[in-house]
């Protein structure tokens, strides 16, 4: 009996109704005539979307500058204005990783970049001196909806590659998006530069049309898959298993360090260094940097798990992060400027390296521990999901470990205090579970 190579070539989807009924990424044949280009090209546009929905989840972070006297905002309350977003952007993320299968990629993308218009239009209308707290809590909430598009855009380019190429496609779509975050505190800048901080609203405004164009190149551009399913049983007997904790409590310390920092870098600066700091324009030319570096060095952090092994390069990670929030505890008591930036940069450095190795230990943990190909895929897409959405509230408990040390003690050294003392606990727990002679898991 003589193997044949399969050479059936599905046909490109419909130019009307954009469903594509017959996908089939490991048939090479069909790869290298039709998928790859179609792949191509959702990937483009997801990112695109995904990316503005990161710039306006965390537009707040650089709106906050400039909320000055004249709003009688306290930095407390600024950070509460910071974390609001934050936490309604993890909550968004396991209704979005589903959204994809029922209602078809392109949809969605379509419907999740539309929603974005949704925050915009309401800080325009109530974004003036003398406007409650409440209500900038509200609006802030809204805008949570920018951080559920990462989970829905990576379900999707998911769906689109082959397993040889996902490690990269994934990466590309992930850093694409987290390049959100630094973006809009380069427009903010340009804001701060030219109409003053007097006009926040020209921030917002500046991304209304983007949102538009984002809509319409998905409608236009990108296609749905017939065959996506929702696995919700996947969800539940990935709630089951210990790797799935263990690896959301590592993913808080990195994605959750990154996008935390990401909220509270230009916030802190201010309040701990007032005196070089005094306009918010001053802050600006620093804030994005950190966000910046960060996101470019994810794909990294994966290329180092593919050659070493994620959970070495993971613990190590760790090791290096709580040394930079050593260095900035440090420069905190010391006040010293230069030294607090480098150890803040590092520390966005660092969590971006570990986004990349923490989401490349997944596959490798259930190709270890599920012997049925399968059944390890199915957990590990599961896994990606949940972890992507527990990580983000790290977001939330950076932001909360600021308010309350400038709270307590006017200081944020007792938030670095927390920092050091949580990589330490995951450097344990990456060893313990993962490294441990005799316990180490193959792989990973």
């Amino acid at each position: 009996m003589t193997a044949t190579l399969d050479t059936r070539v599905a046909p490109p989807p419909s130019a009307r109704s954009r469903w594509i009924e017959d996908w089939e990424p490991e048939n090479p044949a069909f790869w290298e005539a039709t998928g790859k280009k179609v792949a191509r090209r959702n990937l483009v546009f997801s990112v695109l979307s995904e990316h503005i929905g990161f710039s306006v989840w965390t537009m707040w972070a650089s709106l906050v500058l400039f909320l000055g006297p004249k709003y009688g905002f306290t930095p407390a309350d600024k950070f509460l204005l910071t974390t609001t977003p934050a936490l309604i952007g993890c909550l968004m993320r396991l209704p979005y990783t589903f959204a994809v299968a029922k209602f078809g990629g392109r949809n969605w993308t379509v419907v999740s970049a539309t929603l974005l218009l949704v925050p915009l239009v309401a800080t325009l209308l109530v974004l003036e001196p003398g406007v409650s707290l409440n209500t900038l809590m509200l609006v802030g909430a809204l805008a949570g909806v920018g951080g559920g598009n990462f989970a829905s855009s990576m379900t999707n380019i998911n769906a689109f590659y082959p397993d040889r190429l996902k490690g990269r496609a994934l990466g590309l779509n992930a850093g694409g998006g987290n390049l959100g975050v630094a973006a809009v505190q380069l427009v903010a800048l340009a804001v701060l530069a030219t109409v003053g901080k007097a006009h926040p609203k020209t921030l917002v405004a500046i991304y209304i049309p983007l949102v538009v164009l984002a809509a319409l190149m998905a409608w236009v551009a990108m296609d749905n898959l017939a065959h996506m399913q929702n696995d919700k049983r996947g969800m539940r007997d990935v709630m089951k298993d210990k790797h799935t904790w263990v690896m959301s409590l590592l993913y808080i310390g990195t994605f959750g360090s990154f996008i935390g920092f990401g909220f509270a870098f230009g916030q802190v600066l201010q309040v701990q260094f007032k005196s070089a700091f005094p306009t918010p324009l001053d802050a600006a030319y620093l804030t994005f940097i950190g966000p910046l570096v960060g996101s470019l060095i994810r794909p990294v952090g994966g290329w180092l798990a593919d050659h070493v092994g994620g959970a070495r390069v993971t613990l190590v990670n760790f090791v290096l992060m709580a040394g930079a929030a050593s260095v900035v505890l440090a420069a905190s008591q010391q006040h010293s400027l230069p030294l607090y930036l480098v150890g803040f940069i590092s520390l966005f450095v660092f969590s971006g390296l570990g986004n990349g190795s923490t989401y490349k230990m997944i596959p490798a943990i259930f190709k270890a521990t599920r012997p049925d190909f399968h059944e390890a895929r199915r957990m590990s897409g599961a896994l990606i999901g949940l972890a992507g959405a527990i990580g983000a509230f790290g977001g939330v408990l950076v932001n909360i470990a600021f308010r309350q040390s400038f709270l307590t003690t006017g200081k944020a050294d007792g938030a670095y205090m927390a920092f050091i003392a949580f990589y330490a606990v995951c450097v344990v727990v990456t060893w313990a579970v993962y490294l441990r002679p005799g316990k180490r898991v193959p792989g990973v």
